[in-house]
């Protein structure tokens, strides 16, 4: 049985200036959505554009203040630093690796290798 690796690739997102401070944005990554999110202090932070609540939907439309996303549709509040849902909810947001160089968002897609 062969052993299976997940190796990270970055993918360039674009310039950072592109992504408004507190306001989501969707780009795509290997076919999957991936909601990008700029902090007031320009941190940058991604994660799977897929809401961790049982009925699911997009979290690109939450509000972000500090490293915290507030999602509209479920009132839930998720540290982007973990992807974990506050109390008293309870849940898993999936974080995207994100680096920023020369001014420019570069965000990673597990890629599996055989």
């Amino acid at each position: 049985m062969k052993s299976r690796e997940m190796k990270e690739q970055f993918y360039l997102a674009g310039p950072v200036e592109e992504f408004l401070p507190q306001i989501g944005r969707v780009i795509e990554v290997e076919g999957q959505q991936i909601a990008v999110f700029r902090t007031s202090n320009d941190q940058i932070f991604a994660a799977l554009n897929q809401s961790p609540h049982p009925k699911g939907g997009p979290i690109a439309e939450g509000i972000v203040s500090g490293h915290y996303l507030y999602d509209p549709l479920y009132d839930w509040k998720i540290d982007l630093t973990s992807g974990q849902v506050q109390a008293p909810d309870s849940g898993q947001l999936h974080i995207v690796p994100v680096k920023v160089e020369n001014d420019q968002v570069w965000v990673a897609a597990l890629q599996e290798q055989v």
